[in-house]
């Protein structure tokens, strides 16, 4: 089957079509997927829906956000690197501005009840949105016992021995090809020609290019800053973050949790949750959570003079190191698609690793829950056990209010996200100012 032909429009044109999706891009990847779908697919016609599906897939492959990266993708099928440029930067725009303005709104009048009560109601009902995440989830990856095998593995491996996150993943994919050659015998058809490949000599340049749009904020601070410095902690381990962000944005958090808390305290469990609830009620990915992270990160360890000045650095790199890469996976890769897509081995992994991300997202909701629902847990290290359980009798009972509030609402009413975060701040703000 040959290629449909593609629509190339002009810079203008791009800029319209993408502000469109970036102005609209709320509510998960799923909805931000379906908004890129209608617009390009059913309301502009400009690239056909087996061409979309295939370009979803591939996005799939990658590490990092599906629905960012599907956009750098559109952009880059319209009009090479310039419309990749476009679609996937304005794509993260609309919600790197609004984190930047609520974090700073969030340090400067912490101490206001509006805003504690603001955040208190939400802590609570991001655990209910979370864990409507993860049954949509399990419901579509969990599709036999080896699956369930999977996410099984994850949990006891993050959960009970702290293993790495990117650990997980690597073994997550390998056993999953292991699988695929083992018991998985189909075969993947294709149904759509290739673009052409470019010349070798052309994808190294392009290579070359985007890593060192990647690590140039990487050796710049390095040289000013130096190794010791909170921006080049930032920097190293948000590029980390970066290859392994598989299976969406809250497999990535899990393990940005943890350590962001635990390893480098650059910010507190509680306000780990403020800033999943700022992503979730802002457009964007839900990935540029982490913006926060680097924005907590540099203001309580600043290395410039002013911390308003560092957190505005820290949310800066951390974007840039969360994105950068990919950039670089959609330039690179994107004309060598049909081979990548064509390779059962690729698929195996990636089925294993969303497998095991059903696992990752449970331990995010778990800790989710210690930090949100109770005052004080207890932590247990005994040999290679590494883990912490809840003190029941420091329980918070107006979170635990709160929380299943926000689960009747999005599990026995269906309700959606605004009206879920809205009833829950609600009730969050009005226990502030009574109690």
């Amino acid at each position: 089957m040959q290629n449909k032909e593609l629509v190339v429009i002009s810079t203008k044109e791009q800029w319209k079509i993408w502000s469109h999706v970036a102005a609209h891009s709320f509510g998960g990847p799923a909805g931000q997927i379906a908004v890129i779908h209608k617009l390009v697919v059913e309301d502009k016609k400009l690239i056909s829906e087996e061409r979309f599906l295939h370009a979803l897939n591939f996005c799939m492959l990658l590490p990092g956000p599906e629905a960012q990266q599907l956009a750098t993708y559109m952009g880059w099928l319209m009009n090479k690197w310039r419309g990749g440029l476009i679609a996937g930067g304005l794509f993260i725009l609309p919600g790197f501005l609004s984190i930047l303005a609520l974090s700073y709104l969030y340090v400067i009048y912490n101490d206001v009840p509006f805003i504690q009560g603001l955040f208190y109601g939400m802590k609570p009902a991001i655990i209910a949105i979370v864990t409507s995440a993860l049954y949509r989830i399990s419901k579509k990856s969990l599709k036999n016992s080896f699956y369930w095998g999977m996410a099984i593995f994850a949990f006891i491996s993050l959960f009970f021995f702290n293993i790495s996150f990117p650990i997980v993943v690597v073994l997550s994919g390998l056993l999953g090809v292991i699988y695929g050659k083992v018991f998985a015998h189909h075969e993947l058809i294709s149904d759509l020609g290739s673009l052409p490949r470019p010349a070798f000599s052309q994808t190294l340049k392009t290579l070359f290019v985007w890593i060192l749009v990647w690590i140039a904020p990487i050796i710049l601070t390095l040289m000013i800053f130096g190794e010791d410095s909170t921006f080049h902690a930032l920097n190293l381990f948000f590029s980390k973050m970066s290859m392994v962000t598989f299976g969406g944005a809250y497999a990535a958090l899990s393990y940005v949790a943890q350590k962001t808390v635990e390893v480098y305290s650059w910010l507190q469990g509680s306000e780990m949750l403020d800033g999943l609830a700022m992503a979730e009620t802002t457009p964007g990915p839900l990935i540029q959570t982490v913006q926060f992270v680097g924005f907590m990160g540099a203001y309580r360890f600043p290395d410039v003079s002013s911390p308003f000045l560092a957190a505005f650095i820290g949310s800066v790199l951390t974007t840039w190191m969360t994105f950068a890469p990919c950039f670089l996976w959609i330039f690179t890769f994107a004309p060598y698609v049909e081979f990548i897509r064509g390779q059962k081995v690729f698929t195996d992994a990636l089925q294993a690793i969303t497998a095991s991300v059903v696992g990752v997202i449970f331990n995010l909701s778990v800790w989710f829950v210690l930090k949100a629902l109770f005052f004080k847990s207890q932590e247990v290290n005994f040999g290679p056990l590494d883990f912490e359980y809840p003190v029941l009798t420091t329980i918070d009972f107006f979170a635990t209010g709160i929380c299943l509030v926000a689960l009747l609402l999005q599990f026995k009413f269906k309700q959606g996200l605004f009206t879920v975060l809205g009833t829950c701040t609600a009730l969050g703000i009005i226990i502030r100012y009574i109690f």
